[in-house]
């Protein structure tokens, strides 16, 4: 008697059945959330994906073939767990330094509160299109930039959005970013073509973003927020609780460089947290000891001045470990989801209702979406429906850059803006914004986040009126030949019916 199941020859579930977990792990965490007031989706997850379990049980699945679900998406996702770990250490130890004090420092001293969130925006997406890591670039230069706001008396929700903003858009557009890739890979074109198939998106989401980051900066901030004597106090301590030096900008010039020249993101960090360590040890005479207490534990300091304390003692690996434990369980609950076929059910029915270009378009980006909103993963949200969607595609067809572009915007800008999905939690975290503590009106980074939804949305707005929407090339046509991957048309009710999606060159 074997352990698992043969099971393509098992049914699917009904949509009832598909949908029931997800209804009811919604119901679980709402109440969590809401009633209880306790911003910590663990738990509900977790039933969840004991729910799912007793529904692969009840279609014939052996525990052991949903475990194998289960552990197949958490093993794929192992490499940004370990990015977890290394964003960790290096928080701890480019505060302990100086790396991130003199680079708040020297924003203190060289930006201005009016233009402060939208050169936050546009940092962090430089920085981010470098590194192809959005954890990265807000577990670094993000952290930074929230002492910076944090001086000039600007809200933790504004620099928050601002630094979410860039960081994910740099990521989405970075041909080193792992979503980057992954998107095309899934939906059988290449990344180069990809990513300017996302400028039509892109562009006018950041320029909108950047002029709303502009006009809050000189109209929407208090005026008193960037006084000179706060400045001053927070300036003064940093001077005198640590060496500020340009050369202590050594270990984030490095990873960047290692980014550049293409080197893996993982040993990209554990390089900065080296550099870190010498720059901690040798400028601020920091004991070897320490360096490891402040790797693993965060670092810890008592100024007397409450927004350096607040934005300094953090870090170490074990600040992720909150983050790292959502992430596994919501993988699990995604991974069993997909396992048992819920998710394929759900898809399907929804994509027999749609009856054109548009709607598949509209589909594939709202789809994603909500694979984030229910599975907690920004990888499950780009795969399943880029596997799902892509026949679709070609039998309508279009070219399936489209869907790519739906499935990236839906899938890795929105991971961010939702608490309990990979990527929120991790900016909730990294950021400090403490929501778990009762602080819960820094979830304002969500809608301030401008530049993640905006981009989905415009997306849409193109579908719906037939531009920036290519239709499939001779030379896609022949691939998808040469692959086998050619579709037969789709019944005459689900062909493009509107006279407005016009073809458009790539």
């Amino acid at each position: 008697m074997t352990d698992t199941t043969d099971t393509a020859a098992l049914p699917r579930p009904s949509l009832g059945l598909a949908v029931l977990p997800v209804i009811l792990t919604l119901i679980v965490l709402g109440i969590q959330l809401f009633y209880f007031g306790d911003f910590t989706p663990h738990i509900p997850l977790a039933i969840g994906l004991a729910i799912t379990g007793l529904v692969g049980i009840k279609l014939g699945f052996k525990w052991k073939d949903v475990e194998e679900g289960v552990f197949h998406v958490i093993h794929v996702s192992l490499p940004s767990v370990s990015v977890l770990i290394c964003v960790g250490m290096i928080i701890g130890v480019w505060i302990a330094s100086g790396t991130v004090p003199t680079l708040i420092y020297y924003g203190l001293t060289i930006l201005t509160p009016e233009i402060f969130l939208a050169a936050a925006m546009i940092l962090c997406s430089v920085v981010s299109l470098s590194l192809g890591t959005s954890w990265g670039t807000v577990g670094t230069v993000g952290l930074a930039l929230m002492g910076i706001g944090a001086g000039f008396g600007i809200p933790v929700y504004w620099t928050a959005g601002a630094v979410v903003s860039g960081a994910f858009f740099g990521d989405k557009v970075s041909p080193l970013s792992d979503t980057t890739n992954l998107a095309p890979a899934v939906t059988g074109t290449d990344v180069f073509s990809h990513i300017k198939n996302m400028m039509p998106t892109t562009i006018p989401a950041m320029l909108v973003a950047l002029a709303v980051y502009l006009v809050a900066g000189f109209s929407l901030i208090d005026g008193d927020g960037g006084s000179f004597e706060r400045i001053q106090k927070i300036t003064g301590s940093l001077q005198t609780n640590f060496t500020i030096s340009a050369w202590l900008l050594l270990p984030a010039l490095l990873v960047i460089v290692l980014a550049v020249k293409r080197m893996p993101p993982i040993p990209s960090l554990f390089a900065g947290v080296l550099a870190g360590g010498l720059a901690a040890m040798f400028a601020q005479g920091v004991s070897i000891h320490d360096l490891f207490t402040y790797g693993n534990s965060g670092y810890s300091i008592d100024t007397g001045i409450k927004e350096i304390d607040s934005l300094l003692n953090r870090g170490g690996i074990q600040s992720m470990m909150w983050t790292i434990s959502l992430v596994l369980i919501a993988l699990g609950f995604g991974g069993a989801l997909e396992k048992t076929g819920c998710l394929e059910t759900i898809i399907q029915s929804i994509m027999t209702k749609v009856k054109s270009f548009a709607g598949v378009q509209t589909t594939a980006v709202c789809t994603s979406v909500a694979t984030n909103l229910v599975a907690g993963d920004p990888y499950l949200s780009i795969a399943l429906p880029g596997r799902m969607y892509a026949p679709v595609y070609r039998a309508m067809r279009y070219s399936t850059l489209n869907l790519s572009r739906a499935i990236e915007e839906g899938g890795t800008l929105i991971s961010p803006l939702i608490p309990w999905n990979a990527g929120g939690a991790f900016v909730i975290s990294a950021l400090g914004l403490g929501i778990a503590d009762g602080q819960v009106e820094n979830l304002l980074y969500i809608p301030l986040a401008f530049a993640c939804w905006l981009a989905p949305v415009i997306g849409i707005v193109y579908a719906q009126m037939g531009i920036f929407s290519p239709r499939a090339s001779a030379e896609e046509e022949e691939h998808w030949a040469k692959m086998g991957e050619i579709v037969a048309d789709l019944d005459d009710d689900m062909k493009p019916s509107s006279p407005r999606v016009a073809p458009a060159t790539r």
